[in-house]
């Protein structure tokens, strides 16, 4: 960053000048974590190898505009009897350099898409490149935001762009680079200009502070980069913000009260008793940062960056000596990275992940910080699915080694008492079976609120009889059903029976046969199905049939939908009725006509055979194919 602009914060007229603008850059060697664009351009300048546009792109406050000056200061450097030609050294300042950095050169034009996006903005630029710069070596087009253009300007813009005078540079700026039509970006450099990492962004602002004569913590300079998210203008708009919030030393502890940020190692308290299942402890934390100011979506993200650091320092031991982190996260993060798993610290990821949304969306945030919490407490020792499912196929019970499964497991047992409890979800327990220790259709509760292992097997594992309690006398097990399921078309039959419209839509239309057998379905979905389409299917087909049935997702290629096959056929059937004979003739007869539908008469069997596409009769097709024509 260039310092060297007014010796005070205020400018010449007596205007207090944020520190964004006061210390923005002016020569390249001020550009943070740009350096491979830099030296990009160096090169170009130095060969002769010039573009004729730029496209800089990246997220607001990078530089995009400064970059843009920049350029065009490089393009246009002059010294006289020193500097005759581009370059991007300007350890001077140069004839034109002073009026291009501050946006007021003849020749060195700026222009705000977001407010000129029409066709004749862009007329008045095509007009005006045919002219020759009145002082400087270059006309120099700097077009902000250029992917607020309108359709038409970008294709006014086409031909000038693709073949400009000699004399006439374009420099576009962008945050949405996929609006800009290819047909542009094929016709400039891009440069995507990177977010600034953290330890570079905390040395700029120790830099700026200490030029300011600011008193700042190392610990506030950090928590200023994180919240900047590498952004410069962000990062020194927060310190602008901490020093009225603050004229004295800033300290850590007035900018979590600034910011809304919670206390780093109470975030990492937090964590421990989610991780140890003390959910109490970890409401009565979070009700304790709340209070003194703490943003429960930021406490929650905040539990999220730490379970990525714990990941990385799992997986990545090296970057626990980033410089980014802090002493309290170093050691208490590799305590955590030892004990915990990876497969457990994604599920928190997952659930923290869609915790946020959640929270930010939510008319009561505290509450809904609450309820993630909990989630997250009592899903952590929750075996894997793929572990259940494995079980499962081996022929072993679930719920003969799951902890806490028993008539007295239960009892005492929440997340601090560390049983490994889960729901199967999409395996109903028949109506009338009852959980352990409960005489109900309703599954029971535990003493400390978890429910149950439901059951997966279709019925439930035998118990001990309860003293003082009949003991449940034994179901006759429901009439399997698999047998009468051969192919998706007898479950979209099975969905329309049962009044399900989404599921026989998303039978028929989204999911590719990859194999069917009895009590098992493979599938590959289509591109817009739902991610949970196999899971949704398999909870129907079990709570329709009363028999368990696994749908799984292949990575191998399926047969066509059933949607697909139909207007296949459809169309199959036009083209043999257009190349009949006397249809032929009749449409030679009638101008304009046109065969839009063919129906095939047939009996309810062989309409019964045609339907299954398992079941194919060449004679019967014929035969029917031939009535047709007749």
């Amino acid at each position: 960053m260039n310092s060297n602009t007014d010796s005070g914060a205020h400018g010449q007229d007596g205007a207090y000048r944020v520190l964004a603008r006061k210390y923005r850059p002016k020569t390249f060697e001020d550009l943070v974590g740009q350096e491979p664009m830099v030296q990009t351009l160096e090169n170009a300048f130095e060969t002769g190898r010039i573009a004729q546009a730029w496209m800089l792109t990246g997220v607001r406050g990078v530089g995009k505009t400064t970059t843009a000056r920049i350029l065009a200061r490089g393009l246009n450097y002059e010294v006289p009897g020193e500097a005759e030609k581009p370059t991007v050294k300007l350890e001077r300042e140069g004839t034109h350099c002073k009026a291009i950095m501050e946006g007021r050169h003849v020749d060195v034009i700026e222009m705000d898409a977001a407010s000129h996006t029409g066709i004749n903005d862009i007329r008045e630029i095509i007009d005006a490149a045919r002219y020759r710069p009145a002082t400087a070596r270059y006309k120099v087009y700097i077009i902000d935001e250029v992917h607020m253009l309108s359709n038409a300007a970008f294709n006014g813009l086409l031909k000038t762009l693709e073949e400009p005078p000699e004399h006439v540079k374009f420099i576009f700026a962008t945050t949405e680079i996929r609006k800009v039509p290819i047909t542009v970006l094929s016709r400039c450099q891009r440069f995507d200009l990177r977010r600034i990492d953290q330890s570079k962004m905390i040395g700029l602002l120790r830099r700026i502070s200490d030029a300011e004569n600011i008193r700042i913590s190392d610990e506030a300079l950090l928590l200023i980069a994180r919240a900047g998210e590498g952004s410069a203008r962000d990062s020194l708009s927060l310190l602008d913000q901490a020093m009225a919030h603050e004229t004295g030393a800033i300290e850590a502890d007035d900018l979590r009260q600034m910011l809304g940020l919670a206390d780093r190692a109470r975030v990492i308290d937090l964590f421990g008793h989610l991780m140890s299942g003390r959910i109490e402890e970890a409401l009565a934390e979070l009700q304790a940062q709340y209070e003194v100011g703490a943003d429960p979506a930021i406490v929650l993200t905040d539990l999220a960056d730490f379970t990525h650091l714990v990941t990385r320092m799992k997986v990545a031991p090296k970057s626990a000596d980033e410089a980014t982190v802090t002493e309290a996260e170093r050691a208490r993060g590799k305590e955590f990275a030892e004990k915990i798993s990876v497969r457990l610290l994604s599920r928190a990821w997952q659930i923290l992940l869609k915790g946020v949304q959640e929270v930010q969306t939510a008319s009561k945030p505290l509450q809904a910080a609450d309820m993630v919490l909990v989630r997250l407490a009592y899903a952590i020792d929750l075996p894997d699915p793929g572990e259940l499912l494995s079980q499962v196929k081996n022929g072993q019970n679930p719920l003969a080694s799951a902890p806490g499964s028993g008539p007295q497991g239960g009892h005492g047992s929440g997340p601090s008492g560390g049983g490994a409890q889960a729901m199967a979800v999409g395996m109903p327990q028949p109506s009338g079976m009852s959980g352990p220790g409960d005489g109900g259709g309703a599954p029971s509760m535990h003493a400390a609120g978890r429910p149950q292992l439901a059951a997966i097997n279709g019925g439930l594992p035998d118990q001990a009889p309860v003293p003082g309690k009949a003991e449940p006398q034994p179901q006759q097990a429901p009439e399997p059903a698999q047998s009468a399921l051969k192919n998706l078309y007898d479950c979209a039959a099975l969905a329309s029976e049962k009044r399900d419209i989404p599921m026989k839509v998303a039978i028929q239309r989204q999911m590719r046969l990859v194999k069917f057998e009895p009590g098992k379905i493979e599938i590959q979905p289509t591109e817009d199905a739902p991610a949970d389409i196999a899971g949704e299917f398999g909870r129907k087909l079990t709570e329709w049939t009363g028999q368990r049935w696994f749908v799984v997702v292949s990575r191998e290629h399926g047969r066509p939908t059933i949607h697909e096959e139909q207007e296949a056929n459809q169309q199959q059937l036009l083209s043999d009725a257009k190349s009949h004979p006397t249809v032929a003739a009749l449409l030679s007869q009638f101008p304009g006509a046109k065969v839009v539908d063919v129906k095939v008469q047939a009996t309810e069997e062989d309409e019964a055979a045609l339907a299954d596409p398992m079941v194919s009769d060449p004679l019967l097709n014929e035969a029917l194919g031939d009535d047709e024509d007749d």
